[in-house]
């Protein structure tokens, strides 16, 4: 006799916890938040969002204004290694020095403290978790988040779609 227990359950993507979840990925798919960074506050560069598409590739556009994630190990500023600064693709204001980048193993580009005043952050409550966005202090673009896990001396990590950076060497 077939055990009857496992023919009855659902399938997983019919439950509850898979129907969330993919509603969260699609909103971080789907364009901008409500009380995202790109709506608060002043910004020194500010465009509309036909002018960004114009000036960034599709995937920087994603990145940047949509608050996508790349794919990891997608970039190749995962591996420089060069001394330089790491700018923001979209306004270019000098986000992190590469002497403050590390291998996290994470598979995106990881630092452990943005220059001064160059980052702001706010709270991002999609994929039914709690996480720190870190966006451009200049023009709002999401850059990536900022986890209590990296070395020291600040114990953070930056984690950034480098798609959302460039790279100035010395």
């Amino acid at each position: 006799m077939p055990d009857t227990r496992t023919s009855l359950r659902r399938p997983i993507f019919r439950t509850p916890a898979f129907l969330r979840w993919g509603a969260a990925l699609h909103l971080a798919k789907s364009g901008r938040r409500k009380g995202s960074a790109m709506e608060a506050g002043p910004y020194e560069v500010k465009k509309s969002e036909e002018d960004w598409q114009a000036q960034l590739t599709p995937e920087q556009y994603r990145v940047l204004r949509e608050h996508g994630t790349e794919r990891p190990g997608a970039s190749p500023l995962n591996a420089e290694k060069r001394e330089g600064r790491f700018l923001c693709a979209a306004c270019q204001n000098e986000l992190f020095d590469s002497a403050t980048k590390y291998e996290s193993g994470s598979g995106w580009p990881s630092f452990y403290a943005p220059k001064e005043g160059a980052v702001g952050t706010t709270e991002d409550r999609t994929l039914g978790m709690r996480r720190v966005e870190v966006h451009c202090a200049r023009c709002g673009g999401h850059l990536g988040h900022v986890f209590p896990d990296g070395p020291q001396p600040t114990g953070l990590r930056f984690c950034m779609n480098g798609a959302a950076l460039t790279f100035k060497p010395e």
